[in-house]
């Protein structure tokens, strides 16, 4: 094995040990948070190792990028590749790079932990992919990033919010949506002037993203002295019964915590069950899988807001997905339109080279997309600021805040 793997390696290993050491120096409210001993978000870890000195290939025809994510016929994820095809005609219009046009190279799995890494592994050694886009959630991400931080070639993650996969301390790891860690204080401020001395339940899904969000969410919580009464973790076989037992409990609000699919399903349990009060959600509540599903029973749902198009004129990405396909993109498509674009930015800024390609993503901070601002910090996680949304007439809307007190 070289110097530089076995370098990138130790950097893997002291960004989970950094993590971890976060986890036992965790505030209580009788207790102020310990320093770390190690803090990877104050710190940069810059790429020194060979490859910026790698030529531009001569022949090439076109630029390559790998996809890491299903495509249009998933009925889930689907639109971010919708957007992503908008993305390379509108770069491909302009010229592409210089002269040669820009093309996505997918991969995918339905069983991501069974063969997703080896799918990103053939974009990158089998096809010389100049970066990889993916995952579309935290999880993906994960897998993705075991391959990139071997191969030392970009990663942009159009649908991770789970911060730990910025923690590796990898220099070529990239998350255009702000991080669990920025949505998730929001989320509780709103909860504490909302619901007062209120209890709130969690009904919570079992899936990787739902866990780091509430993980997230309860550190916060706590560091509010905010008190979450009950927690149910729940499947789709067992969501019923989770919801009658909050149905008929003592409880002021629900944080609902899954994927789209999975939270209009707990959602919609809920109300079935005879719940009537406030329902607050994961950014998922904006996505339109979720939106399709879970209709009236999600009206006035408060969730953190990753995405609201606001005036971008006709020719902006919102107002042509929508001609195109006859719907509003979603944060998650509006994130992958801007990973295209942020990548071909870097490309035409550095070349075809993929350290340099890495150097040009930091040097573009901050970058004005679709999706909103990205400005990274040092990990390469977005730092944009988080507001809250809620559900008007099937529509996803900036949320006022409420009155303190307030139950509605």
């Amino acid at each position: 094995m070289t110097r530089p793997l076995r370098l990138g390696a130790w950097v893997l290993v002291a960004g989970g040990l950094a993590a971890g050491v976060a986890l036992l120096g965790a505030a209580s409210p009788d207790r102020p948070a310990a320093k770390p001993f190690f803090d990877a978000r104050q710190r940069q870890t810059e790429y020194a190792g060979p490859g910026r000195e790698v030529p531009e290939p001569a022949h090439i025809t076109e630029v390559l990028f790998g996809y890491f994510g299903p495509g249009a016929d998933d009925p889930e994820l689907g639109d971010a590749w919708r957007a992503a095809q908008l993305a390379l005609e509108n770069l491909n219009r302009q010229g592409g790079y210089q002269g040669k046009p820009f093309r996505l190279l997918p991969g995918w799995s339905d069983q991501p932990w069974k063969d997703g890494a080896s799918q990103v592994a053939r974009m990158v050694y089998g096809h010389d992919v100049w970066a990889v886009i993916g995952g579309p959630d935290g999880a993906t991400t994960h897998l993705a990033e075991q391959v990139a931080a071997k191969a030392r070639l970009p990663l942009v993650s159009p649908g991770s919010t789970d911060r730990t996969a910025n923690l590796a301390n990898v220099p070529w790891m990239f998350s255009l949506l702000p991080g669990d860690h920025l949505e998730a204080p929001v989320l509780v401020e709103h909860l504490a002037a909302r619901l007062g001395s209120g209890a709130l339940a969690i009904l919570l899904a079992e899936d990787h993203d739902a866990r780091q969000f509430v993980l997230e969410f309860r550190r916060s919580a706590t560091r509010a002295r905010f008190q979450v009464a009950r927690q149910y973790v729940c499947s789709r076989e067992t969501v019923a019964e989770a919801a009658a037992k909050i149905a008929q409990a003592d409880v002021a609000g629900v944080l609902v915590a899954g994927g789209p699919t999975a939270s209009a399903a707990m959602v919609a349990a809920l109300r079935r069950a005879g719940y009537r009060g406030a329902i607050f959600g994961t950014a998922a509540f904006g996505r339109r899988a979720f939106l399709q599903k879970a209709a009236e029973d999600a009206r006035d749902a408060v969730f953190p807001l990753l995405y609201f198009p606001g005036a971008e004129g006709p020719e902006g990405f919102a107002a042509r997905f929508r001609r195109r396909y006859g719907y509003e993109p979603d944060y998650l498509a509006a994130a992958t339109y801007d990973a295209v674009q942020l990548l071909a930015a870097a490309v035409r800024r550095e070349g075809l080279n993929r350290a340099r390609i890495g150097d040009a993503l930091w040097a573009l901070s901050p970058w004005q997309g679709a999706c909103g601002t990205v400005c990274w910090d040092k990990l390469g996680s977005n730092t944009r600021p988080v507001m809250l949304g809620t559900i008007r007439a099937g529509r996803v809307v900036p949320c006022e805040t409420p009155p303190a007190g307030s139950s509605r």
